[in-house]
């Protein structure tokens, strides 16, 4: 959400923050939400034009799905947050020179509860 500056202005949240509430928007429901839905869920300030404008830009990036009814048309997430992440660190891998040093620097900063998650995966795989 918007919030006010320490000259009274308020602060534009940028293109990615706003991405990122919306999905997290479509991640918090089973159906598929309107731009007017997401505006309402969402609140503040935010335009219905800058909802459609985000939807447009996550819909072109592949991260969400379009559903039409009639003129109308609602949107859902293409993959939940874990798919999305997962995505995400692997592309990262991919693009940088040594990937197993990205894997040992990653897992040096792991918790003691992620370690051990990921311990629990390794020796008996994905449920």
């Amino acid at each position: 959400m918007a919030g006010r500056g320490p000259h009274g202005r308020t602060e534009r949240r940028s293109s990615g923050e706003l991405e990122s509430e919306v999905l997290a928007t479509l991640w918090s429901t089973e159906r598929p939400l309107t731009p007017a839905e997401i505006q309402l869920e969402i609140g503040g300030d935010l335009a219905y034009n800058t909802v459609h404008t985000i939807l447009k830009r996550l819909y072109d990036k592949g991260l969400v799905l379009r559903e039409v009814d009639g003129r109308r048309g609602a949107y859902r997430p293409a993959k939940n947050a874990a798919e999305l992440t997962a995505q995400a660190m692997h592309e990262a891998l991919d693009r940088g020179p040594d990937p197993i040093a990205a894997l040992r620097q990653f897992v040096t900063g792991l918790s003691p509860e992620e370690e051990r998650a990921l311990r629990e995966l390794l020796t008996r795989g994905p449920a």
